[in-house]
């Protein structure tokens, strides 16, 4: 195969993902979806991704290599030594982001390593995936662990290893079913019988990314949750901290809105319509002030809303973010993340660069 027909081995990876996404699971066909990605030229640099950017992913992905621990974990970095699961589950999906896979890639191993921990994490009565010793608001990291896991399970090779992690997301959904409020929503703790936004968001991703996988999700667990993500949109556009009662609307859970509404496939709801151009008009020239002590949070979520609604808006939003993220990396490859640890700011900061190499269902329009 002469130099102008070599494909690029991870536009494979990412042409089968998107087709397993597509037909939900049938993992049986992964060796007729890579004969199937052979056919597709995938460039090796995406458009929008420059030569600063390619080198800004490889030293935040080094760094991350760097920082995990023996048992395959990530904690929050820097001065925090916390939140084992949604930080391995954040920067587990960073690196599969980039094209690293549990089987495949340079970083495969850490990979792999990550999703042993996320499965140690497990309560195998419960379905509550947490180190619920250093973690107090446990359902954050559930939610990221849930997403992270059903990523990974597509991609697995080892059936045994495919039987264990579909066991642990089975529990997982099972979990989440149960701990819906009446309202439908989430809040910190499963038994809590409480809700508000930035909780339930990564419950109803994870239920997606399940979802994709092949994993049975009930509808009306779904249902219910994006209603109450309706039920928090205030007048002007935004979406607020709860939906229960009043309140203003908060930018960082707005954008997050918008994603898992893309995600779920509701490109047409009017609430999403009104979010986005909320946000559109407050983040003008790739102002992200206006998530305020939540910046990567904000980020993760708008980036996805932005690559989900268009090529246009992406084109507009992405270029500004992209050279902001370059200028501020630290030397060491790194980015501190809202005061929570410099893991979290570097996986966040993955996640949006790696967005246009298209490597992972949940962020493909």
């Amino acid at each position: 195969m002469n130099n102008e027909t070599q494909l690029d081995r991870r536009a494979m990876i990412r042409l089968s993902l998107s087709t397993a996404s597509a037909v939900g699971v049938a993992w049986g066909l992964w060796p007729e979806l890579a004969s199937v990605a052979l056919a597709r030229r995938v460039p090796t640099r995406p458009e929008h991704i420059t030569e600063a950017a390619e080198n800004a992913i490889t030293k935040a992905q080094a760094y991350l290599v760097r920082t995990q621990g023996r048992d395959g974990s990530w904690r929050a970095g820097g001065h925090y030594n916390a939140y084992p699961t949604a930080m391995t589950a954040l920067a587990g999906t960073a690196m599969m982001t980039g094209g690293h896979t549990p089987v495949e890639g340079k970083y495969a191993r850490n990979v792999r390593k990550a999703v042993d921990y996320i499965l140690s994490c497990a309560d195998p009565r419960s379905g509550l995936i947490a180190r619920m010793g250093e973690e107090q608001r446990p359902m954050f990291g559930h939610g990221y662990a849930t997403m992270f896991l059903a990523e990974a399970y597509g991609m697995e090779q080892d059936t045994t290893r495919q039987a264990r992690i579909k066991r642990v997301l089975d529990k997982s959904i099972e979990l989440i079913g149960k701990s819906q409020s009446q309202y439908g929503g989430w809040l910190y703790t499963p038994d809590s019988s409480g809700d508000e936004g930035a909780v339930t968001i990564t419950q109803v991703q994870a239920m997606r990314a399940c979802r994709n996988a092949g994993i049975k999700v009930p509808k009306a667990v779904i249902d219910k949750a994006i209603k109450y993500i309706e039920d928090s949109a205030n007048s002007d556009g935004g979406i607020r901290y709860t939906a229960r009662g009043g309140g203003s609307s908060r930018p960082p859970i707005t954008a997050a809105a918008v994603a898992v509404l893309y995600n779920a496939g509701d490109y047409d709801n009017p609430v999403a319509e009104r979010c986005l151009k909320y946000l559109k008009n407050l983040t003008k020239g790739g102002n992200q002030t206006v998530f305020s002590g939540h910046r990567f949070y904000g980020m993760l979520y708008m980036s996805q809303a932005m690559y989900l609604s268009s090529e246009e808006n992406w084109k507009e939003y992405f270029p500004p973010v992209r050279d902001e993220l370059i200028r501020t990396q630290s030397a060491d490859g790194s980015w501190m993340g809202d005061g929570v640890g410099t893991t979290y700011g570097t996986a966040i900061a993955l996640i949006c660069l790696q967005l246009p190499y298209r490597y992972l269902p949940i962020y493909q329009r």
